[in-house]
Order: C-alpha cells, then sequence, then structure tokens
C-alpha cells in the first residue's frame, strides 16, 4: 500500500492536454504534488503536455516508478500492463472502462490482466475507477474536480461518480479526508485490502463506505467485524429495479437489500439510507468521541425539542430524567426547554448542568433565532463546555442561516458538527451511541 498512498514516482500512461479528457483531469491533479515526488508524463503523440515534458513509452523513463497510472482505452490497456511489468512498476491503478462491467468480453481482458499482475506480484487498483487521493500528502491520482481537505474520514467507493459528487459537496465544509478510494472493477486490491489498510491508518478515524454488491460476502463481514474503528455504510441496488443497472455499473452483484442489512447489523457496521446521512454520520464519528445510551437535550424552542424527543423515541435513545434544580420558568424535564426568551448565560447554566450529571452521556443542543438569541456567545459557551467534557460529545443544530451563519462556523472549526435539522443531530448522535 506505501507504493499507492505514499509514492515516490508516478508514471501517467495517458496524459494529455485535450480539453473535457480523463487523461487532462488526472494530469492537472497529479502536477498539485510535483514537489512530493518525482512525476512523468507518457504519450507517443504529444512532446509536452501542460508544459511538461512527455515520453513516448514507459521504458523510456530511465528512473524507477512506483506507481503507474494507466488512462488509455482499453484495447490497449492490456499491452500497457506488459510494459509495466517489464519496467518492474510496484503498483498500478487502471482508470480505464471497458471490461468487466460491459460484459464477457471485458472480463476475458480483465482476467488477462489480473492474471499477469498477479504472478508478477504487482498491486492493482481497477479497472474502471476514479482513482485514489491522500490529501494529507498532497496526493490527488484521479480525475476528480479538486483535492478536497485532510481530515479523518477514508471514504471508499465502488462508485467514482459518486466521489465525484461527495468531494464536490465538500467544497464548503468543514470536513476532511484521510483517504478517497475508488475501487472500480476490484480485479487487484480488494474492498477488505482497504478496509484493513484504513484500519491501520493512524490519519483515519472512521470508514465510510458506498457499495453497490459484494464479490465475496462472508469475507467482508467476517473482517469487518474484526476492524476497531466505526464504519458507516450506504448501500445502493436495494431494488430489483436498481439490481439491473448495478452489474452493468461495476460487474457486481447487488444481492437482497434485507440480507445486507442483517448482515451490517451482525458485524456492527451503521448503515444509512441517504448521501447526505452518510456524510452526516461519517462528520460526527470523525469529530466526536463514542458514548453509552444516554442524552440530554437543551433547547430555546418547544416545537424542535418535541420533534427531537419524538426522533429519540423512534431510535430507542434514552433521554434520562433530570436530577438538578432547573428555574421555574423552564420545562423541568428532559429535553429541557429554556423558553424562546433564553439568553447566553442561560444557556451556558442548562448545558453545564445537563453534561454534569453522570448517567447522560451526549447531549444535543438546539438553537432557533430569537430576538434575543446570541448564537455566536451561545457557540462559544459550548466550545468551553466540550473541553472541560472531552469526554462526552456535543451534537448542534442551530436553525437559521444569516443570523447562525458565524456561529455554525466556529462550533464546526472547533470540530463540534452542526446539522440544519434535529432529525440529522439525532441520526448522527444514535451513531456515537457504543
Amino acid at each position: 500500500m506505501k507504493y499507492i498512498f505514499n509514492p515516490k514516482s508516478i508514471a501517467l500512461i495517458g496524459a494529455t492536454d485535450r480539453a473535457g479528457s480523463v487523461g487532462k483531469g488526472l494530469a492537472i491533479n497529479l502536477l498539485e504534488g510535483k514537489k512530493k515526488r518525482a512525476l512523468f508524463f507518457v504519450n507517443p503523440n504529444r512532446k509536452n503536455v501542460l508544459n511538461k515534458k512527455t515520453y513516448p513509452q514507459l521504458k523510456d523513463i530511465k528512473q524507477g516508478i512506483d506507481l503507474a497510472v494507466i488512462a488509455v482505452p482499453a484495447k490497449i490497456v492490456l499491452q500497457i500492463v506488459k510494459e509495466c511489468c517489464e519496467k518492474k512498476v510496484k503498483a498500478i491503478i487502471i482508470i480505464s472502462s471497458g471490461f468487466a462491467e460491459i460484459g464477457h468480453k471485458g472480463a476475458v481482458i480483465q482476467k488477462q490482466i489480473q492474471g499477469l499482475l498477479e504472478r508478477e506480484n504487482i498491486s492493482l487498483i481497477g479497472p474502471n475507477c476514479l482513482g485514489i487521493l491522500r490529501p494529507s500528502a498532497g496526493l490527488n491520482v484521479s480525475f476528480a474536480p479538486f483535492t478536497p481537505k485532510a481530515g479523518r474520514i477514508t471514504l471508499i467507493s465502488q462508485s467514482g461518480a459518486l466521489l465525484d459528487s461527495i468531494i464536490d459537496a465538500s467544497f464548503n465544509k468543514s470536513y476532511g479526508f484521510s483517504a478517497i478510494i475508488s475501487y472500480g472493477n476490484e480485479a487487484g486490491l480488494k474492498l477488505t485490502d482497504f478496509l484493513k489498510w484504513a484500519d491501520n491508518d493512524s490519519k483515519t478515524k472512521v470508514i465510510s463506505i458506498y457499495i453497490e454488491g459484494l464479490k465475496n460476502g462472508r469475507e467482508f463481514f467476517e473482517i469487518a467485524k474484526k476492524i476497531k474503528k466505526p464504519i458507516v455504510v450506504l448501500k445502493g441496488g436495494k431494488t430489483k429495479t436498481s439490481q439491473k443497472a448495478v452489474s452493468s455499473h461495476t460487474g457486481a452483484l447487488a444481492g437482497e437489500a434485507e440480507i445486507y442489512s442483517t448482515a451490517f447489523k451482525q458485524a456492527g457496521i451503521f448503515e444509512v439510507e441517504s448521501i447526505e446521512q452518510f456524510l452526516d454520520v461519517s462528520k460526527a464519528l470523525a469529530w466526536q468521541p463514542r458514548c453509552k445510551n444516554g442524552i440530554g437535550i437543551v433547547s430555546n424552542g418547544g416545537g424542535v425539542a418535541i420533534l427531537a424527543a419524538d426522533y429519540c423515541d423512534k431510535y430507542n435513545i434514552v433521554l434520562p430524567d433530570l436530577k438538578f434544580k432547573m428555574p421555574k420558568k423552564w420545562s423541568q424535564n428532559n429535553p429541557l426547554d429554556i423558553i424562546g426568551d433564553a439568553d447566553s448565560e442561560d444557556y451556558a447554566l442548562a448545558i453545564n448542568s445537563l453534561l454534569k450529571q453522570e448517567n447522560i452521556y451526549g447531549l444535543i443542543v438546539l438553537q432557533t433565532v430569537q430576538i434575543m438569541t446570541d448564537s455566536l456567545k451561545n457557540a462559544k459557551i459550548i466550545i468551553e463546555a466540550k473541553k472541560k467534557f472531552k469526554n462526552k460529545p456535543i451534537i448542534t443544530t442551530f436553525l437559521g442561516e444569516k443570523n447562525t451563519r458565524k456561529a455554525v462556523d466556529l462550533l464546526e472549526k472547533n470540530k463540534i458538527p452542526n446539522y440544519s435539522d434535529p432529525l440529522e443531530a439525532v441520526e448522527a448522535i444514535r451513531a456515537l451511541i457504543k
């Protein structure tokens, strides 16, 4: 894996400056890390690409190559792979599509590539993939729109296009990634190989996976049970209609949704139902500690507090009775409604009182915008409380936009996740409960 996630030299076969091409996207992204590693472009039809010299063939490069990236038409990929073997490259990523996902003819060529690389003991990612990213190392071996922020989430996906969209959506968000991996048709390294790598990666705190189907379900679930870090999964191909699309996408079989969901539970994997929930839950697990079942809720609005309580009941989240004295004008239970005229001192008293209670293991703070609400001051109070109660997660829902934006930015800068709806906050805290 070190030749993939920390290569000292990379050769891009199929580098081009043709507008809108995969080869150009890869070249642009690879050039971002040109000061960190040796980079070589290969294209017999170009003398240079993006002001960088190109080589007619891989064998024309005198230096050794850790990682070869192949982005050429499928019909010549096998020949390029043979050249990589002759060059004794350490690892290969095949971006090109047109293999097992298109049917028998493509599957035959894929099998030949797989057999050749196994004999030469060369690691392979793909074919038919987006590539990989390691933001902390300045490594973007993909044609993604840009390199996202570094963070604690390893994101692994069977779909490259979905990764592109998630990367783009992260642009103005606070969360980041320790690694992003598109594994495509799994002709070489498998999903399970990346699971084990992420579990041992010091930069990864949570492993998030999008899958459509598994080639070896038993092996996946046996390995997943042994993984020490939390795993979040979004499963595509749950209906008969979508299952037809899966085989033509990555050549995988989708299987029955109910069987997968049961196996996920048995393996301790947290399954989500949407891309938004996928990212929300991953962010919470990356930023906050896990906790026991027993949550406090504080709110300056009765309506959102009631909604949050309903969602907690739906997910069997315990809301312990309160054991401390409260101002008479507040509700006398959990959720703790400190009513609409609550100022920042009220929030400070409520938040710290709830966190001090021994059988409350985490906290959801809800805020509606009233004329007397000081969102920024409330955010600072929450940040200070988190410093005192490091082992208790805090999740927030600051409703609104104009009057809360600076406060939300400050919360997330301090790794306190904020959500725009109490349902999202409850789903996040549910993932943190051991």
